[in-house]
């Protein structure tokens, strides 16, 4: 398409999702400068790959923070799957040193659905803990919880990966980071790490600001401050944090990922679909329990309403053209990516700038989904 041409849009869609690459093309061309890459999959095959931007590949990779939540979310629902963790089994069963400040009753359950008032610890995190899963969880153990545990939720940012991947350390002797290199990373060669290998540094792209001022930052004593760790010293800057090798290279789950938008979809459709002659990686019913909802209400650290199936972000209620039973996670930076059974669709957009305003996925996502949704009819 020549307006596509004119701003490099690169790469290929399948017959029929040509409005796609022109609605990818049009976000682009608002923002000049952005590096941005589109993949999408429907019943496991690809029918979108593209990419634009200075310097930017189909492989380049990016600070996806958050997505590896989803990532996460996935080793545990395929140890839950296999009977390994028992949802309402108490964390502190498996992690004594968690029941301090009258945590000992929370479940694994509430725990994934942010429901422990665990956000953050008093004075903040050194950025050296926040890089480091094992770090994060030895500080959370002993905190007194922000809420009264199981009585309401709220997003638990920058350390939900750690206390959760505590629990499955203690249970299988594995880190989170280990068990999905091996049993999904690696047998599906997806272009999507906790924990980036030195050797492919050279395809990382830089995270950048946002080119306008976005919205004003919370007051650092504040819940969203405190789960943002604002009240640290100094206050936790996202572009310096993912910029940082450490970071990288230790993948700490909750906000350390790095990949591109192939590998994103592809985890997500591996998930829900046959990719490359295997089996979905989620049975029926283990879908049906991680994407019902777990919590109603609003969220106390990000305002929004009905955030969370199990642990993943309800993608229905932030993109009401999905069904209910969508599910995935959102990035920092404006990324955005998730799996929707109802129309067998994995889809993944990921960006290089973080998006103004910030907050959950950048505002194209609304346009790229509906472009999606009418070329699969």
């Amino acid at each position: 398409m020549k307006g596509a041409d004119t701003i490099q849009v690169r790469g290929a869609v399948a017959d029929g999702f040509e409005n796609v690459r022109d609605e990818f093309a049009a976000a682009v061309t608002a923002e000049p400068g952005l590096g941005a890459q589109l993949a999408v999959r429907v019943a496991g095959r690809e029918v979108v790959d593209l990419w634009a931007g200075p310097g930017v590949s189909g492989e380049s990779l990016f600070a996806l923070y958050s997505s590896g939540k989803g990532a996460a979310y996935l080793v545990v629902a395929l140890l839950v799957q296999e009977g390994v963790l028992d949802l309402d089994r108490a964390v502190a069963a498996h992690w004594p040193e968690f029941a301090a400040e009258g945590k000992g009753d929370l479940t694994l359950r509430d725990l994934l659905g942010h429901r422990a008032g665990l956000i953050g610890v008093d004075g903040g995190f050194s950025a050296a803990e926040l890089a480091d899963d094992r770090l994060l969880a030895a500080r959370l153990a002993a905190q007194r919880p922000y809420w009264r545990p199981g009585s309401a939720y709220g997003y638990h940012a920058f350390v939900i990966g750690a206390l959760v991947g505590e629990v499955v350390r203690r249970v299988t002797g594995l880190s989170i980071q280990e068990i999905y290199a091996e049993r999904v990373r690696k047998p599906y060669g997806l272009d999507f790490y906790l924990g980036l290998p030195e050797a492919l540094e050279a395809r990382y792209v830089p995270v950048r600001p946002a080119c306008e001022g976005g919205q004003g930052a919370p007051a650092p004593d504040s819940l969203t401050g405190i789960a943002f760790n604002l009240h640290a010293t100094p206050p936790t800057d996202l572009v310096d944090f993912a910029n940082t090798r450490a970071v990288r290279a230790l993948g700490p789950t909750s906000s350390g990922s790095v990949g591109n938008a192939r590998g994103l979809a592809a985890l997500y459709a591996a998930a829900i679909s046959e990719v490359d002659g295997r089996s979905p990686l989620l049975t029926p019913a283990t879908l049906a329990e991680f994407t019902r909802p777990h919590a109603s209400g609003t969220d106390l650290v990000t305002g929004e309403p009905d955030h969370f199936l199990l642990g993943f972000e309800a993608q229905g209620v932030r993109y009401p053209l999905l069904s209910a039973g969508a599910f995935g996670h959102s990035g920092a930076v404006g990324a955005q990516a998730f799996a929707d059974p109802h129309h067998e669709l994995a889809y993944s957009y990921t960006r290089n700038r973080f998006a103004t305003g910030g907050g959950g996925g950048a505002l194209e996502n609304h346009r790229l989904i509906a472009a999606v949704l009418r070329a699969i009819g």
